[in-house]
Formats: structure tokens, sequence, C-alpha cells
């Protein structure tokens, strides 16, 4: 599943124009980072800071492309939604129209709990923050580390390992082996921010509450022994708010070992909801798969609503560019979710169970659907 001819053609034209910044005497040997914050920006450099105080905290989103060398990946981050959407359709994936396991999914719906997921997100708050470049980052990436190998220990057959990157914080993947090697993605990153490198960040609707969903999931599915067709991964990123890091790497790592991905679905935030609906975003996103997902939601929890995030505005954004299927998933509309998100505010006691709960239903339906493809 890689990112087809045209994106490649593409690379050239944009290529000069992501490069440009890049030639000036500022650059990554000063400490600064380079940043995209729409497809016409030709990036900007600036310090880690700047990217969490004067953009993350101002809702403006972007994308780190400081250390992106694939020109197709910068060309797809450099075209318009459309055009993109247009280029990667020819790797598109021809997903059912209905559902068709309702048979293996329901029993394990039944099983779904927040008992466990509120243990979990009242540990993840309590780190002071998880910044990708703090003590507390790292702590926050062992504790979850040695509880995703807690939780998959119910069934032997599961991995679970640390992905490395450049800075303090690995990503974590859990790995259900199906009878193929096909992979199907659900994600959710783990790092949070208060506002600045240094603020109180508790971040529990962004993110332990699509971490407490994803560990929710894989609970069920090791409990009950799951044995999927398709290979089941479940990715917790680290360094999402400092412009996708940590899933730009993941991503760019399965582009290049050639491995074949037919969904990803992302979840940011699954903890605030005053509609009482999950949103499922259309824009920067797989449009056949978004359509999937809501053919999935709507059998197994309701309706669902619709929205746009811009740019750059979740890790889903990184499996698109690297010419991979993804849909992205979200606990309400921009204008009704939570309002307390990059701030010292995103406590535990903000949190709507019944929101997660529905988040979880749905994602063991999507792993188990999907599983199937």
């Amino acid at each position: 599943m890689h990112l087809p001819v045209v994106l490649a053609l593409l690379a050239g034209s944009v290529s000069s124009v992501v490069a440009a910044p890049a030639a000036e005497s500022q650059g990554a040997d000063t400490g600064l980072r380079l940043i995209k914050t729409s497809p016409e920006d030709p990036g900007k450099w600036v310090t880690e800071e700047q990217k969490i105080r004067d953009y993350k905290s101002n809702g403006i989103g972007f994308v780190d492309i400081t250390d992106i060398t694939d020109d197709d990946v910068l060309a797809a981050l450099s075209a318009p939604d459309t055009q993109q959407e247009k280029a990667l359709s020819a790797q598109a994936v021809d997903y059912p129209s209905s559902v068709g396991h309702e048979g293996e999914a329901n029993p394990l719906l039944a099983q779904v709990s927040v008992t466990s997921p509120k243990d979990w997100l009242k540990t993840l708050t309590e780190f002071y923050n998880r910044y990708y470049q703090s003590s507390y980052g790292t702590e926050a990436a062992t504790w979850l580390f040695d509880t995703v190998k807690s939780v998959a220990a119910e069934n032997s057959a599961i991995s679970v390992t640390q992905f490395a990157h450049s800075f303090k914080q690995p990503s974590v993947i859990a790995k259900v082996p199906g009878t193929t090697e096909d992979l199907v993605i659900v994600s959710a990153h783990y790092d949070s921010t208060g506002g600045s490198s240094s603020a109180r960040g508790p971040g529990a609707d962004d993110n332990g509450s699509g971490v407490v969903v994803l560990l929710e999931a894989l609970r069920v599915l090791a409990s009950a022994g799951f044995k999927p067709k398709n290979t089941l991964e479940f990715h917790f990123y680290g360094g999402e708010e400092g412009g996708l890091l940590g899933s730009q790497d993941v991503f760019s790592d399965y582009k290049s070992s050639g491995k074949t991905v037919l969904a990803v679905l992302n979840q940011d935030m699954t903890g605030y909801s005053p509609s009482g609906k999950m949103s499922i975003f259309t824009d920067y996103v797989d449009s056949a798969l978004t359509a999937y997902a809501r053919v999935v939601a709507t059998a197994y929890i309701g309706a669902t609503t619709s929205d746009a995030c811009g740019y750059g505005c979740s890790d889903h954004a990184s499996a698109r560019s690297n010419g991979f299927p993804a849909a992205y998933v979200c606990e309400d509309k921009m204008d009704a979710s939570s309002p307390y998100i990059h701030t010292s505010r995103d406590a535990y006691s903000t949190i709507m169970w019944d929101a997660v709960l529905r988040h979880t239903k749905f994602t063991v339906a999507f792993l188990v659907e999907a599983s199937f493809l």
C-alpha cells in the first residue's frame, strides 16, 4: 500500500517549496524544527517550545517535517486534500457496505467495561504531564509498555514492542497475529501537554481517553483469545503533540518495509460528548475507509455525526501521507468537544464515561469486522 505514481510526480513540484526553508541558515542543527500548517505552507522554523505554546495551544494543526526525507510523503503533505484523495484512490481497499460478523462481535461487546479504563486513566493523569521531551513522558512510556504487556498476557500469541524515536518517548505496539500479514491498525497517542513543555498536563481527554479505549479493546480480545484473519495492531504513539512525530516514524518504517495496511482507525479524544454521538471526520482521510467506519458504527452503536478537523490534526495524517488508508473518529463535533484540552484543566473529573464505553464498543466491533476484510 504505497503512494501511487501520481504523488511521486507531485513530489517534483512541491519538494523545492518544502525544501526552501531548510536551505536557510536556520535548521535542525540550531535546535529549531521545521513545521507545516497547511498544504500551501512551505514550512517555518520554530523552537520546540513555540510548537506547543504558539501553535498547539492555539488550536493550530501542524506537521513537523524536519526529519522527513521521503519526497512522496512531502508531496502528500503539500497536496490539497481533494488532490491527495484522488491520488490515493488508486490504492483503495474494497470495503464492505454492510457488517457481517455480528456473531463474533456481539459476545465481545458484552464484555466491554469501563472498570479498568477508570483505573488506567487515573494513573495516566497522575503524571505531571506526558510531554514527549520530559522525564514524565518517559515515565509514562514505561508505565504504558508494562500495562500493555500485562493486558496482552492473557493471550501468549500477542507480542508487545516499543518503537524507538529520536526523542525520549517511544511508541508502543501490540500485535495480534492473524492468518495473513495484512494489517488492520487502531491507534491513539499517549503524550500530553498543558500549554508548554513545563506546564501541568494531565491529558485526561487528550488523549488518555483514547489510550484507555484501545487498552480495553485489547483486554477484551486478548481475554477471549480472538483469532483474526488479518493481523491486528494497537498503536500507542509518542510525540503527537509535537507534530505527529511518533506516527510519522512508524508509518515511514511501514512504507519502507512494504507492509500492507488495510485500514488505520485513529482516535484522539473519546471522553467528552455532550451530544452522545461519535463524530466521524471527513477531511484528510480515506473516504472509502471513512464510509466503512460509519457502516460499522451505525450497525453497532447507532447514529454518528460528521465534521472536519483541519490540517495535521492527529496521527491519521501520518498514515495517509505515507500511502495507507486512514480514518479518524472523535468524541463529538469540534465545537462540542472538550474545551479543556492542552491545559491543566483536562482532568480526570471531566471525562464522560458513557462516551468512553461507546468508543470502546465501536473499536472492538471495528476490529472484529475489519479482521475479516
